[in-house]
């Protein structure tokens, strides 16, 4: 088990190892290679979608497909790298067949690693990347509302957008997942603003909502991402 204690680097890959040997849920069963996440231990913003497909099974690593190099595109055009972001799934190894992660996974990955790697980030940013991982935080809400706006939970700013797969199937989604991206820079420093105490005295950013989201979620079936 990684030790918080450890260089937050260390213990990630600590947790890494620990991902690479899990056994815990049925999906161990099928995988080639389980997929802990990749990026700066010290990420402002972090990114989290549903679960590796066949590509990131075969390498290890997530988003390296077709949604991945769409992401790659995503995050250049606004001059960022995924080697400064931080890059997970709810899941850590592929669902057979690509079928949706079923509760009992995505509880047990996100109660053993994905929890532990959120609090050794703590980013200021939480980019949740389609609708599994939006209402891991917020239950009741939908992807295709909560898009584009700057939400809170438990102090944590949340940013949804549409998973980049969904662009790869529907020109209208790609046109709403580029302006999303568009607007993350302003959501990132609106989040920073509020962080520090100052978003009182500054106009809030793209789509912000203020303290009336930050409780949405906490009712929902099972224990949510309550990290901070």
């Amino acid at each position: 088990m990684a030790d918080p204690a450890t260089d937050p680097a260390d213990a990630l890959r600590a947790i890494a190892s620990d991902i690479s040997t899990c056994t815990a849920c049925r999906l161990s069963e099928g995988r080639t290679r389980a997929v802990p996440g990749e990026g700066a231990s010290d990420a402002d913003v972090m990114f989290i979608g549903e679960g590796p497909g066949y590509y990131e099974d075969q390498q290890g690593r997530p988003f390296v497909g077709a949604a991945g190099k769409l992401l790659d595109e995503l995050l250049a055009s606004i001059g960022w790298d995924r080697k400064d972001v931080y890059i997970t799934n709810t899941v850590k190894c592929r669902p057979p067949n690509n079928r949706d992660p079923r509760d009992d996974e995505l509880d047990l990955c996100e109660s053993l690693y994905l929890r532990r790697q959120l609090e050794i980030i703590n980013p200021t940013l939480l980019v949740t990347l389609g609708r599994f991982s939006l209402t891991r935080l917020f239950p009741r809400q939908s992807i295709s509302r909560a898009r584009g706006q700057l939400l809170y939970k438990d102090g944590l700013a949340v940013y949804p957008i549409y998973h980049p797969a969904a662009a790869l199937h529907q020109q209208q989604w790609r046109e709403i997942i580029v302006q999303d991206f568009k607007n993350l820079p302003a959501a990132l420093e609106q989040a920073r603003l509020r962080a520090a105490g100052a978003h009182d005295d500054h106009p809030p950013g793209p789509g912000a909502q203020e303290p009336a989201s930050q409780t949405e979620g906490q009712s929902g079936c099972g224990e949510q991402l309550n990290l901070l």
